[in-house]
């Protein structure tokens, strides 16, 4: 079953990520706009049309359709690759030069 776990909200997007039998799939930036529902969805490099289709249309009716069901359009744009991290601003003070770097998540 396909989980999405809230990251962030604003009051016109959100960021998931995607779960699916414990482990993560994939991450998913939803913007409102109007009647339009913009997205990115970046999953896995090995998914194939028919899964992302699936992760698109639990998506919709999960998280757009439950938001904005009078919405005039979904448009997903793909990404596929592999996690590289996720990369903040360094709490440490001894660093010169405000510098992004690797976090544990």
């Amino acid at each position: 079953m396909i989980e999405f776990e809230r990251e962030s909200r604003t009051p016109y997007s959100e960021c998931y990520t995607i779960l699916e039998e414990g482990g993560i799939v994939g991450r998913i930036d939803i913007h409102y706009q109007g009647g339009n529902v913009y997205a990115t969805l970046c999953t896995t490099a090995d998914a194939n049309e028919e899964r992302i289709q699936a992760l698109i249309e639990a998506a919709d009716e999960r998280l757009v359709m439950t938001a904005d069901p009078f919405r005039e359009d979904f448009v997903v744009s793909v990404w596929r690759g592999s996690p590289a991290g996720v990369y903040s601003d360094s709490d440490d003070e001894d660093d010169e030069e405000d510098t992004f770097h690797l976090g544990n998540n």
